[in-house]
């Protein structure tokens, strides 16, 4: 019985750590309520900025300005669905450490009656290094400054629409516009890349990157053996014939994905692919680490965390992240598809490119790789699906702006 006090004084030590523990937890929960709120309102005065400019010329404008505020819109949701990801990990965490203080609280009761009861908790400072490293990782997973809004998109679409009134016809849809302007171009000054460094990149194709481009190409030592990639590497088709290919370490095996040969690692850029006439592909962006060799699911885009992909196949829509689904409400098989990816935002975003229709945008926080763009031709399905999936190269407008 002399050892009960030594008991008492061990677990009322865990039961203080375990409570500093909450509190910190706590402490984080109240920094991202306050981060999603102070998004929020950010977001409110961004719209309402931009309201009171599309009031000078609402007459011409009220489509234009009904797809800006849907863009805002979605980001804003997009940013504040993360943000509740986060704050329901922090919420489960406390739960956690709620039940453990509450088994103490009994433990604590019983110290005098079952001392046998004590040997569950023999070892409280290996527990406390447990909790201790599971809060340090939450905390480190879950800082609120790794969500934001792209506050920098939202001052171009001001500076854009101090200028609306006379370039009216040459410049809606606005956001396209805007879209646009975030191109390949601007990768390639951000970097200082000369000329010959730009031509250096895409050696493997006919048709070289130029400084004033926006173009990606597809590197072909990626595809799978059935995809067969264009000359000028703009474009993926399927084909039956397994193609006799090295079996390169980088090479799909299994899905029939090939990403392009540059990685951007910061600014924003914009691509359009051309899907017309198929009845199933996947598009996206993903991680040079996205798994590449066998069956495993998050070799396919948008099932791992690596990539981020929408999916058309059997007439529907469906956006994909970490193999979670989100089912689109849209019908129409659309003809070109924009990928718009922000890394001062975290955010991914596809949309409809002729009406600049939103289609879904994903929040990813914080990027911790360089993306690269990720096509699926996907099976020709008894000839249905045998046209190819091409990326729209086009020159940059920001000459016009």
């Amino acid at each position: 019985m002399c050892v009960q006090p030594f008991f008492q004084e061990t677990i009322e030590k865990h039961q203080e750590c375990l409570k500093k523990q909450r509190e910190a937890v706590k402490y984080r929960l109240k920094k991202l309520a306050a981060r999603q709120s102070e998004i929020t309102k950010k977001s409110s005065v961004i719209r309402e900025r931009i309201i009171r400019k599309y009031q000078e010329i609402q007459s011409v404008l009220d489509e234009d300005l009904r797809i800006t505020l849907s863009h805002l819109e979605m980001e804003e949701r997009a940013a504040v669905s993360a943000l509740d990801g986060l704050m329901e990990s922090n919420c489960s965490l406390i739960q956690e450490i709620e039940q453990g203080l509450a088994r103490l609280t009994v433990a604590l009761e019983q110290t005098d009656t079952e001392p046998d009861t004590m040997s569950f908790f023999s070892f409280p400072e290996q527990q406390d290094t447990d909790t201790v490293d599971r809060v340090m990782d939450m905390l480190n997973r879950t800082d609120p400054s790794s969500v934001s809004l792209d506050e920098v998109k939202a001052d171009q679409i001001l500076s854009l629409t101090n200028s609306m009134l006379l370039l009216i016809s040459s410049q809606t849809p606005i956001i396209k516009k805007l879209f646009k302007s975030c191109q390949f171009t601007h990768y390639i000054y951000s970097h200082n890349l000369t000329y010959l460094t730009c031509r250096f990149l895409c050696v493997k194709f006919v048709k070289y990157v130029s400084p004033d481009s926006s173009e990606v190409y597809l590197d072909a030592d990626t595809a799978h053996p059935k995809l067969i990639i264009s000359p000028q590497g703009d474009s993926a088709t399927y084909t039956e014939t397994w193609q006799q290919l090295a079996d390169l370490p980088g090479r799909f095996d299994t899905t029939l994905n090939v990403i392009s040969l540059q990685g951007l690692s910061f600014g924003r850029h914009y691509w359009e692919i051309d899907v017309t006439g198929k009845t199933y592909w996947e598009l996206g962006v993903t991680y040079p680490t996205i798994p590449r060799k066998g069956t495993t699911e998050d070799c396919w885009l948008g099932r791992g965390d690596e990539s981020w992909c929408v999916e058309f196949f059997d007439g529907e829509y469906t956006a994909w992240h970490g193999g979670m689904p989100h089912q689109l409400p849209f019908t129409k098989r659309f003809c070109r598809i924009g990928v718009l990816c922000s890394f001062p935002a975290g955010l991914v975003t596809f949309l409809e490119a002729d009406n600049m229709t939103p289609l879904f945008s994903f929040c990813a926080g914080t990027f911790s790789d360089c993306l690269h763009l990720a096509l699926c031709p996907g099976h020709d399905h008894n000839g249905t699906n045998a046209k190819p999936i091409v990326i729209c190269n086009t020159p940059s407008p920001t000459s016009d702006l």
